[in-house]
């Protein structure tokens, strides 16, 4: 089932156009990745969905039927540019926020001790934000985004300025609340971080949609059939791999082993490529190197550039 829908979504600035019949399907407790180069039209996506502007054309659903301003309600967001109000106490502002989006004092307060207690940061509920570190502040930001249990989370890229034990601390909890029922629009530039929490991916080009799928049906549709074996052989097996169905693209000797990364120009499938070179050579390893989602990223991008 889909939470959220957008139909052929235009938007139009003076003498510009930031989304050009753009359509994303998001399933129900599912991570969705929004992709794109700055400036591709993903924040006037977001904007969008949190009815912070509207289309000029096109349609949204949430939950099979048509936006209301309620739905604001059932939203969650975590902006890039973070918004907290410096001189405010962290609790006092928290529970105003939560408060914003419709939570009852009492509840406000369960939630937020919820939260307070998992990240360990009780101390600083009389503290004000501006004598936090910016992570610190980004936890703050992460807890008034989560605290009144939205439908759908949307984060604008969440890591930005995290060290690596709270970026993967973060990734966990993003994860849980997808496990607990949340549905994610995930935005980022950080490719890894896609492969390691994304079940499906959007990518925006110059305002249009250029690519849409499932991550590992994406990663699949771009692999180039390149193999890489690692064999315990004396002489140069590289002749092997001169035609016969083969591409060499590079030959590395250590000590006996030899490592052979090729590619594969016949229509043999894996198991046949790999049975004719056992009766070669002895193969120690023997994997088919799929493309990261970085790779696939700059490829479509620079593909979608040149024919515009």
């Amino acid at each position: 089932m889909e939470l959220f829908k957008a139909t052929d979504v235009i938007k139009d600035y003076v003498g510009h156009r930031a989304l050009d019949k753009v359509s994303i399907s998001v399933k129900d407790q599912s991570i969705f990745g929004l992709l794109g180069p700055n400036g591709a039209g993903k924040t006037t996506l977001i904007r969008i969905i949190n009815q912070i502007t509207a289309p000029d054309q096109g349609e949204l659903l949430f939950e099979g039927r048509k936006f209301k301003s309620t739905d604001i309600y059932q939203i969650g967001y975590l902006p890039e540019e973070r918004g907290l109000y410096k001189k405010m106490k962290v609790g006092e502002q928290v529970l105003y926020l939560a408060q914003l989006k419709g939570m009852s004092k009492k509840d406000a307060l369960r939630n937020l001790k919820h939260w307070f207690e998992k990240f360990e940061i009780q101390a600083w509920w009389n503290k004000k934000v501006e004598e936090l570190s910016k992570g610190m502040q980004q936890k703050i930001q992460f807890i008034t985004t989560v605290v009144h249990e939205p439908k759908l989370l949307i984060f604008d890229e969440p890591f930005s300025g995290f060290d690596p034990i709270n970026t993967n601390l973060l990734k966990n909890e993003i994860l849980n609340l997808k496990a607990k029922g949340a549905t994610i629009i995930f935005s980022t530039h950080n490719m890894a971080s896609v492969e390691e929490v994304c079940d499906h991916i959007a990518l925006i080009n110059e305002s249009k949609k250029i690519l849409d799928g499932e991550i590992h049906e994406v990663k699949e549709k771009y692999k180039s059939n390149i193999f890489e074996i690692e064999t315990k052989v004396e002489a140069d097996v590289s002749k092997e791999f001169a035609g016969n169905g083969f591409q060499l693209i590079k030959h590395e000797r250590k000590g006996s082993t030899q490592l052979v990364k090729f590619q594969k120009t016949n229509g043999e499938s894996n198991n046949e490529v790999l049975q004719n070179l056992m009766q070669k050579m002895e193969i120690r390893s023997f994997r088919e190197l799929i493309p990261s989602m970085n790779e696939v990223f700059i490829k479509v991008v620079e593909q979608a550039n040149q024919k515009n």
